[in-house]
């Protein structure tokens, strides 16, 4: 077995060209960059890989660091650089504004936050048609669950378990992974309910999710019907019969949840749910900060994936391609609920920010991104589906365009958790072969692949065999 694996695949996997030249590297060197990252920056903010990366410049879906050497970024600055790195229409926008104005706060009109609004609300069905604009996924999270619970004059908001909304106090309430908590009081009026993950969760089988790749459980449901949703709509029921009162501010998910690895839920789950929440004075928030603008390519929008509208939609990462801007868009009834008293955001919708956030929607539609993530997605899934096939400890390829997780396990079987060690080494591997992937999951047992969405088949080609040389590895060093 291991020899089939050897000759299955060649040890060295040839990188897609690119004419891009970056600058000469003139900085720091590296030893004086750890020294300063040692001392004077928070150890909080912890790195990626043995040896951490010193990027230096970025071009579309190209990262270079400080010896030039090329990688290919499949995590996108956690799936926040939409468009490509350093984008050029992006980056023109943004060098013109910068030379006529900065900043004047919400107490003045400027032309580009007005331009911005109307842009960005045209995208969203009625009555989804006001923006508030801040900077950050947390800030925005942390406003909507204001807002609801304001409108409604409700407290309690549901959330569900493994989903990131945000660090803030108020916000890691519904964040619901547990090496993001810290031993502060947070999470007051915030309710968890189980997750309707269909591979890891108790009840999933094989035509549960809305993604070209379904999970390798065995499914026993007639048509139309679906058991495993059924059974999650149960527990969301009993949460609301035994955890909160009878009326409650609302209910957040995240269309996919992001951080806790692709994870997808059952079709007709989010429906049923909104339903649920909406009967009890409740209202819907989704939260779009990764799933958002194109990225699972069938929609512009995650929850239009659902079949779904929510009351309040909350945007940031993605939109400003890695400049700090966020969103919450929701209805002129929601939204007045802010205005009983003064609500204010210095920097939010600030004359930089909105042209860049105009430029990542005008980018967006002149490169046909929404397409590319479909087509190029759909193609990465499937071919990760063989892999899956191929190896015992690949558990779950899941999710829609690039918006993508794969699950390690040590076996199908008892879907137990890759040890972290292991995935560390199979993904410390394919950075060195050039391809940057994320990690997350609640064991960080599970590869993230959600890259600039200008990714092309033959990048998408050149990360499959990487990631296929790094299994290989792995079995070598296991065997």
């Amino acid at each position: 077995r291991q020899q089939k694996w050897k000759s299955s695949v060649s040890t060295q996997a040839k990188m897609p060209p690119c004419d891009f030249v970056p600058e000469k590297y003139k900085s720091y060197p590296y030893e004086r960059m750890q020294k300063i990252r040692e001392q004077n920056i928070v150890p909080s903010l912890r790195m990626h890989y043995k040896k951490p990366l010193l990027l230096h410049q970025g071009h579309m879906q190209w990262l270079f660091d400080y010896e030039g050497r090329r990688y290919l970024d499949l995590f996108a600055g956690i799936v926040t650089v939409s468009v490509g790195h350093c984008h050029p229409k992006v980056t023109m926008a943004t060098q013109k504004q910068l030379a006529r104005l900065w900043h004047t706060s919400n107490v003045y009109m400027h032309p580009s936050i007005h331009e911005y609004a109307e842009k960005l609300t045209s995208l969203l069905p009625d009555p989804l048609k006001v923006v508030y604009l801040t900077n950050s996924g947390s800030e925005a999270n942390d406003v909507a669950m204001f807002m609801a619970r304001l409108h409604t004059g409700n407290f309690d908001i549901i959330c569900l378990r493994g989903a990131y909304h945000g660090g803030s106090p108020y916000t890691l309430g519904l964040t619901s992974l547990g090496p993001y908590k810290h031993g502060v009081a947070n999470g007051f009026g915030c309710t968890t309910t189980m997750l309707p993950d269909v591979f890891r969760g108790p009840w999933g089988g094989s035509h549960c999710r809305d993604s070209p790749v379904q999970t390798v459980r065995k499914c026993s449901c007639s048509g139309g019907v679906c058991h495993a949703k059924d059974q999650y709509i149960e527990q969301f029921k009993d949460t609301l019969n035994t955890s909160v009162p009878k009326t409650v501010a609302g209910f957040i998910a995240e269309p996919i949840q992001g951080v806790n690895g692709a994870v997808q839920y059952p079709r007709n789950f989010l429906k049923e749910a909104y339903q649920l929440i909406r009967e009890r004075g409740g209202v819907c928030i989704s939260d779009e900060v990764q799933a958002g603008l194109g990225r699972t390519g069938s929609h512009f929008w995650g929850f239009q994936t659902h079949d779904v509208v929510p009351d309040i939609v909350t945007l940031a990462k993605g939109i400003g391609n890695g400049f700090p801007i966020a969103a919450v868009i929701t209805t002129k009834e929601i939204a007045g609920s802010l205005a009983q008293n003064l609500h204010f955001n210095t920097f939010g919708g600030s004359p930089l920010a909105c042209v860049v956030g105009a430029a990542v929607l005008d980018a967006i539609e002149e490169d046909s991104l929404q397409k590319n993530s479909e087509d190029v997605g759909t193609h990465i899934l499937l071919e990760l589906a063989k892999l899956r096939d191929k190896f015992e400890i690949i558990g779950d390829v899941r999710g829609k365009g690039l918006m993508i997780g794969v699950e390690m396990v040590t076996d199908k079987d008892s879907r137990c958790p890759l040890p972290a060690e292991e995935v560390g080494q199979i993904w410390e591997d394919c950075k060195d072969m050039g391809v940057l992937i994320g990690r997350g999951g609640l064991y960080n047992q599970t590869f993230r692949i959600k890259p600039p969405m200008c990714i092309t088949k033959k990048d998408a080609d050149f990360a499959v065999e990487v990631f296929h040389i790094a299994l290989q590895r792995h079995m070598e060093r296991a065997a």
